[in-house]
């Protein structure tokens, strides 16, 4: 299932949002609306969180099916609330420690900054190997990729050995394309996993059959 949305009028839902197979977090006061059609598309349990009491939960969170990495400035209280739903949560002390947009992960590899040094932290965590990379020769590479467990979209301009490495590490076909009518950073324009997709409502037909035909979501 896919469906176009707006936080609060943002198109950027990758900022604000991340989820897994069985949950997505999403920061407080959002319409019930919202939260409803989150839900349905994605098939999760919806849990309001904020991390550092900021609602950018997308980039400072990473999140598969086995963990979470959170930025290391969240308050004991908001760390509790996510491991409530989730199990342990673990903090990324490096200096790179916006986990959202400096990891990309599903439930069979990530990729990570070129610069994270903690990766046998985030390999515990996720419970998976870890690699560092880039995307299209953007280092923060939760940006420029959405990646799930049956597909990779990223950032169009991805060097062919690019491709090959996201391709070993998430064991999933990968494609290219765009959001919100052109963007190539793909990862702050989606959220998603294994049942469907968000995007930006600016985000136009063309665009909507390519992260379809990416993430393996076509009925």
């Amino acid at each position: 299932m896919l469906k176009k949305l707006e936080f609060n009028g943002n198109p950027f839902l990758g900022v604000f949002c991340k989820t897994n197979e069985h949950i997505a977090f999403i920061p407080p006061y959002l319409p019930k609306k919202i939260h409803r059609i989150i839900e349905k598309i994605l098939n999760v349990k919806v849990v309001e969180v904020s991390i550092g009491g900021g609602t950018i939960i997308g980039s400072l969170m990473c999140l598969n099916s086995h963990g979470a990495v959170v930025a290391n400035y969240i308050g004991e209280e908001e760390r509790e609330a996510i491991e409530k739903n989730i199990g342990q949560v673990t903090l990324l002390t490096d200096k790179l420690n916006a986990a959202g947009n400096n990891i990309l992960t599903n439930d069979k590899g990530a990729l990570v900054h070129p610069g994270i040094k903690n990766i046998k932290d985030i390999e515990d965590a996720l419970n998976v190997p870890v690699y560092h990379g880039s995307v299209s020769g953007v280092e923060t590479v939760g940006m420029a990729a959405i990646s799930t467990n049956k597909g990779v979209l990223c950032h169009p301009k991805i060097t062919s050995e690019e491709k090959t490495l996201l391709e070993s590490v998430f064991d999933v076909p990968v494609s290219i394309g765009t959001v919100c009518h052109g963007m190539p950073y793909v990862g702050v324009g989606v959220v998603a996993n294994s049942s469907g997709a968000l995007t930006g409502t600016y985000t136009t037909g063309i665009e909507l059959g390519r992260i379809e035909e990416a993430l393996d979501l076509i009925p």
